[in-house]
């Protein structure tokens, strides 16, 4: 009875080892959206700088007159006057409305600090294709840039780019350049 015990508590613990070791593996890796800004352009966004995604239906964007292309307008979001960019168009991709017609358009809420900026945190909501997954990443494995193959715009926007295990290279964009990017416009 005794080896009964001994047996299920060295099992008991080395579970809990286990546990430990995919936890403290974790401690080191960070949780990043995988978006598509288009159908075949994949990026990865920290997962603590966003602070909601969205499904907003068709027309509750209200375009204002005489700002960048890339801005699509304003939304509602809990009460709050929102921003919307075409992420997208930012990044020098095809913009937002030349893609499939949709009903309803899918949008993270970004939350970051302008460097140069006085307040604390700014909101901007940016208009996507797509979110697809929750990928952990090691940001000491976040390279920088030396790509050619990325538009200037795009790269202005990135903290660098990660090769996945599958052989993807995925950009990692950085909401401090997105939003000192905006404020630019």
């Amino acid at each position: 009875m005794s080896d009964a015990v001994s047996l299920s508590d060295s099992h008991a613990l080395a579970t809990r080892t286990q546990e430990q070791a995919i936890v403290s593996a974790n401690d080191t890796k960070e949780q990043f959206l995988r978006l598509h800004l288009v159908p075949d352009t994949k990026v990865l966004l920290p997962i603590q700088q966003v602070a909601e995604v969205l499904t907003i239906p068709a027309g509750q964007i209200v375009p204002i007159p005489h700002m960048p292309a890339c801005v699509m307008g304003v939304y509602n979001w809990r009460g709050e006057v929102l921003w919307m960019v075409d992420l997208g168009h930012l990044c020098g991709l095809i913009p937002y409305y030349q893609q499939a017609v949709r009903v309803a358009h899918t949008a993270v809420v970004l939350q970051g600090q302008d460097k140069k900026s006085t307040q604390k945190s700014q909101t901007l909501g940016l208009v996507l294709d797509r979110v697809e997954d929750v990928e952990w990443c090691d940001p000491k494995v976040i390279q920088p840039l030396s790509s050619s193959t990325l538009t200037s715009e795009l790269a202005a926007l990135l903290r660098g780019y990660w090769w996945k295990s599958d052989d993807a290279m995925l950009a990692v964009l950085e909401a401090e350049a997105i939003i000192a990017t905006i404020s630019r416009l």
